[in-house]
């Protein structure tokens, strides 16, 4: 593959002391990327959750030092040994270790597996990133509601930690396919952003947060989109409607789950675990189509901010403390 070796590129690097997390802004040449067989020049990237763990070292996602984090990356082909690839062409990429054990987005250039890559035709690279890992991961959520069969007249969905990148994008694609939605957020100053992406009813995250007192509760809503986890999760299900589905992405909350066998085997409730990193290229691929045909350009607008490379690690704190809104995108390029 024919590369300019000497061109020099901006990347944020992550590297180990001790216990400590250290991120540094540093030059790199094409030489220095990983394996792969096509180059992208990245023009935009983004900031998910998952990033700002790696940033801050908070938890163990990055599982292998030095590495360039950012867990998604838009941009068009520089150069490329792959048949389905050449030159010029926009492409998008989320998962498959990017920002964990192969180099990510945090960088103006990357070398990846062309295998990995989505062709983007009508969905621009900005837009991309807008929607980013946390669009693509909420229309993969809504895609598992609409499997199971979770239909509009049977009543609202439920889409907590929503004023967040997955609940954002979650709240507007229901809304836009005619789903009554209500939103459950701990920033109930946030009501009016969520309304204005179609959210019906804003209901406080604290009644949801806290330990569970009975195994089932009311029948509340006939499916769910949850970003959070533990207890949240756990009185989500037992307020899941007879037949209901509950899409799960996220552990803001935490990792656990403490709840009962009872929504299960009593109201025959599904909970449906939804993975982005690992998901097969043709789900990948149904995702980002639906995404383009799908998503409000102007609520997407309305949902993102942008910042600049240098900016992204003082962002880190923010985004785990549940003080970002929407979505980030990262100008690169």
């Amino acid at each position: 593959m024919a590369s300019e070796t000497a061109e020099r590129f901006q990347a944020l690097m992550l590297s180990r002391e001790g216990e400590a997390t250290q991120v540094a802004l540093v030059s790199l040449g094409e030489d220095d990327l990983m394996e792969g067989d096509v180059v992208v020049d990245v023009s935009h990237s983004s900031m998910n959750y998952k990033d700002a763990l790696a940033l801050t070292g908070a938890a163990p996602v990055v599982r292998r030092f030095p590495m360039i984090p950012g867990i998604d990356f838009a941009g068009r082909v520089r150069a490329s040994r792959h048949p389905d690839f050449k030159a010029g062409d926009a492409v998008v990429l989320n998962g498959y270790g990017l920002g964990e054990t192969h180099y990510g987005g945090y960088a103006a250039r990357a070398r990846v597996k062309g295998d990995w890559l989505v062709p983007l035709e009508n969905i621009t690279p900005f837009e991309a990133m807008a929607l980013g890992t946390a669009g693509y991961t909420a229309m993969l959520c809504v895609m598992a509601l609409e499997r199971h069969l979770v239909r509009q007249t049977e009543g609202q969905v439920l889409v907590t930690g929503a004023a967040g990148g997955v609940g954002s994008v979650a709240v507007a694609l229901l809304a836009e396919l005619g789903y009554r939605v209500v939103a459950s957020t701990g920033r109930l100053e946030e009501a009016d952003y969520l309304k204005s992406l179609g959210a019906e009813e804003v209901i406080d995250r604290r009644e949801l947060s806290e330990p569970a007192t009975r195994p089932l509760g009311k029948e509340r809503w006939c499916g769910a989109i949850d970003t959070v986890g533990s207890h949240t999760l756990a009185n989500v299900l037992a307020q899941t409607r007879y037949g209901g589905c509950v899409a799960a992405c996220g552990l803001a909350q935490g990792s656990d789950l403490p709840v009962t066998v009872m929504p299960f085997i009593l109201r025959s409730v599904t909970l449906a675990g939804v993975d982005s990193v690992q998901a097969p290229m043709a789900l990948r691929r149904e995702a980002w189509l639906r995404l383009d045909q799908l998503i409000d350009r102007a609520k997407l607008r309305a949902m993102t901010r942008t910042v600049r490379l240098a900016d992204v690690p003082a962002l880190a704190p923010d985004f785990l403390a549940g003080r970002v809104r929407g979505r980030i995108v990262v100008e690169i390029g």
